[in-house]
């Protein structure tokens, strides 16, 4: 998922600030060396790219294939491993997805909570790019700060090693396209255009750290000399699938591919929060763009012979109901009696409530602890569009199920196990996150909510503050006012298996992750890249 990508957020600014002109970015190529990026070991080792399609799920390649209409992932598939079941991060959003990719971790230790959440310590709203008329309220200044600086300078924990970080360790070259999450060891400078200069504070360049080689759209495009891209105002600022591919291509037919390569297609995801998930349209046009990735190594057969080829989804997504249906839940509206912050107010000592809306998944700040959180999720658990309300108490998380009273708690530690062979311990109504145990042997299972004590808990402890998280029930989704809708089309955020579990291919080795989670492919890809690495040195 990634409801708004930051190149999208560029271009609802320009037509905001048209005025300004539209100037093109200074290339900036010159400091990006693609010399320093090429494998060190050449053709002698088998490269790696991943390709993270945004919304990809299987429901959706499995029916294009037995269409007989996507013949390349049908390809793949054949001649490598095929999951559908992988776990995603928790919330479903592409932040907090990606940096659970990138560091192996849950929020709990990344620190990136969602697209939107509130830092108690600076006393403010963070937003990321959730939708234009949230960005106006918001401020395009702080907007456009938090993504381009904040997001990958200090929200990303700075304690923590991306995989970028390791593998530079290892002596490996890596590479990030169109990557939102992308710190690592080198330094890199995004150019700034004038006519985003021109309403915010943003200088003309900024200095960031990434993996050796570094593309982001028309902010960071090391072949801005070399090939021309589509990367106008257009086309998302080169934030889109045409990009990313030619910049692969190119690459790949210059004999420049590092040892991994991070390659991010958007294109499918604005067209599913629009149509739906049944829509095949869109992975249709992603399987014509795999051909044509699969064809620069002289047809598919010699792809999977120099390379490993994996392709994940990020998220999935539930079909929203239609406007006449009423998807919609607004918030702000169930607390009457409490002053709630609202789009583009300032918190100040009178607010109550702070939100913080992730789509079909939201953070509510409690501000003031004479007000029982408890009482604040009682009353948003009784309404039935409602799915989940859950909240940290001392060692405890606690959840209740929308429309009825139904309570759990548990926290880490104990007696049960589950399939990733964490331990916990649960106590009161086990239904309410759908959970399965067995008194014969304590193993604990998991329904609907994939990982759930585990993905949950990340979230409640993924920022400081006393907060509830909140989730809608599927074909619902969650507002704050000025949020971003899709009714009609499609939803994701929440613990929900329709949004959780997305698909993993892996062509080219017969080795795979530990655990079908997103958190577990950092150390997959760390356990691939140095088995090439050692066959090399043979």
């Amino acid at each position: 998922m990634r409801r708004l990508t930051a190149a999208s957020l560029i271009l609802f600014i320009f037509l905001c600030t048209i005025g300004f002109g539209c100037q093109g970015p200074k290339t900036g190529s010159q400091e990006q060396d693609l010399a320093k990026a090429k494998s060190i070991s050449g053709e002698h080792s088998k490269k790696t790219i991943f390709l993270l399609i945004d919304s990809l799920m299987a429901k959706a390649i499995d029916q294009g294939i037995e269409q007989k209409e996507l013949p390349n992932f049908q390809f793949l598939i054949e001649h490598g491993q095929y999951y559908k079941d992988m776990v995603s991060s928790f919330p479903t959003m592409s932040v907090t997805i990606d940096s659970s990719l990138l560091t192996g971790t849950y929020p709990n230790q990344h620190h990136v909570p969602g697209l939107t959440w509130y830092s108690m310590k600076e006393k403010k709203m963070i937003n990321y790019g959730t939708g234009p008329m949230e960005v106006i309220k918001h401020g395009i200044d702080p907007t456009l700060t938090d993504a381009l600086i904040h997001l990958n300078g200090k929200h990303l924990n700075p304690e923590l090693p991306t995989l970028y970080d390791d593998l530079a360790k290892l002596g490996l070259k890596a590479g990030s396209v169109n990557g939102l999450l992308y710190r690592g060891p080198q330094v890199h400078v995004l150019q700034i255009p004038p006519w985003i200069q021109g309403p915010t504070s943003l200088p003309e360049q900024i200095g960031v750290k990434g993996p050796d080689f570094l593309a982001l759209g028309a902010l960071s495009d090391p072949l801005a000399d070399i090939e021309n891209k589509p990367d106008g105002i257009t086309r998302n600022m080169g934030i889109n699938n045409k990009f990313s591919l030619e910049t692969v291509e190119y690459l790949i037919t210059e004999n420049k591919l590092p040892d991994f390569l991070f390659v991010y297609l958007p294109d499918l995801d604005r067209r599913i929060h629009k149509k739906g998930p049944a829509d095949l349209k869109g992975v249709k046009k992603v399987d014509d763009q795999l051909n044509a990735l699969l064809q620069r190594f002289g047809s598919p057969q010699e792809a999977l012979a120099k390379v490993n080829l994996i392709i994940a989804g990020d998220s999935g997504m539930t079909q929203l109901k239609s406007k006449r249906e009423e998807p919609v839940i607004d918030l702000p509206s169930m607390f009457g009696e409490y002053n709630v912050l609202l789009p583009g107010e300032n918190v100040t000592d009178d607010t109550d409530i702070v939100l913080a809306v992730n789509e079909t998944m939201a953070y509510l700040y409690n501000l003031r602890p004479e007000n029982s959180l408890r009482e604040i999720a009682l009353r948003l658990a009784g309404d039935s569009r409602i799915d989940l309300v859950s909240w940290r108490e001392n060692d405890w998380i606690h959840a209740i199920h929308g429309g009825t009273a139904k309570e759990l708690k548990y926290k880490a530690g104990g007696t049960l196990v589950d399939p990733y062979q964490q331990k916990w311990t649960v106590e009161q109504d086990i239904e309410v996150l759908d959970l399965a145990v067995n008194p014969a042997n304590l193993a604990l299972g998991y329904g609907r909510y994939p990982d759930v004590l585990q993905r949950l808990s990340g979230a409640l402890h993924s920022h400081p503050g006393e907060y509830l998280v909140v989730t809608a029930k599927p074909g619902y989704e969650l507002t704050n006012q000025s949020s971003p809708t899709h009714e009609g089309g499609g939803g994701h955020g929440s613990l929900h298996k329709e949004e959780s579990l997305v698909p993993l291919i892996i062509a080219g080795t017969d080795l795979r992750p530990q655990y079908l989670r997103i958190v577990d492919l950092k150390p997959f890809l760390l356990k691939l890249l140095t088995a090439e690495q050692a066959k090399s040195n043979k």
